[in-house]
């Protein structure tokens, strides 16, 4: 086989995965990990069987790279738009948060609470989530994403809150998106001039002008 011919086969072959990948966010999505057999899988991506074990290994392999793939998908939004002012940054970063826990509500679950059970790969995953959220604001507030540690230690507190609201929100969603954004901006506004009151190295951001659609969201009464 020449190297055009095995680059052939190496597309398709991530074709293939991806498809599989995407079919399996779907199954989960509405189905538990426990109830769904390889076989189950395997008959709704309308594939062998076997096919499943030759990309994932296994089903708790395949139950992993589901994971991995939402969380990719997860942290590269919170990593877009860098060329925005840092106020705007933390607002879309918070904002697509919620988009994103509220359009794959169970891959969210399944991030945010540590998987089947007690699963320490899962976990591992969700902290790596975690620190990356962390920096991703740090990098917003203070223009830096290596922070000391009280800083970081406020910021992974303000971020337990987030997860916690977020997912008793998706559990009802009695409020519109908005309005939970504005929340949470409003927490960490309050957790970053916390931060400055303990750690000089962190002086409180100044307030950096909001577009006016954006503006008017963070600063309007929180209601339904």
């Amino acid at each position: 086989m020449n190297n055009s011919q095995h680059r052939a086969v190496t597309g398709r072959s991530q074709v293939r995965r991806g498809e599989l990948i995407a079919t399996g966010r779907k199954l989960f999505a509405d189905t538990s990990y426990d109830a769904l057999s390889m076989d189950d899988i395997a008959k709704h991506a309308g594939v062998a069987k076997g096919l499943i074990y030759y990309y994932f290994d296994s089903k708790r392999g395949y139950y992993l790279a589901i994971i991995e793939d939402s969380v990719a998908e997860l942290v590269s939004r919170a990593a877009q738009d860098t060329e925005l002012p840092r106020a705007e940054r933390v607002y879309r970063t918070v904002d697509d948060y919620l988009r994103y826990a509220q359009s794959h509500q169970a891959a969210f679950r399944t991030i945010v609470t540590g998987g089947v059970g007690f699963d320490t790969q899962v976990q591992s995953i969700r902290d790596a989530v975690r620190e990356e959220l962390i920096a991703t604001i740090a990098d917003g507030a203070y223009g830096r994403r290596d922070i000391p540690m009280l800083a970081r230690l406020a910021l992974l507190g303000w971020l337990s809150s987030v997860e916690g609201i977020t997912l008793d929100w998706l559990g009802n969603q009695e409020l519109k998106r908005e309005t939970v954004c504005a929340l949470l901006m409003r927490l960490l506004r309050g957790t970053v001039r916390t931060i400055a009151e303990f750690e000089p190295e962190c002086p409180e951001p100044p307030n950096e002008p909001l577009p006016a659609a954006l503006s008017d969201a963070v600063r309007a009464p929180v209601e339904a």
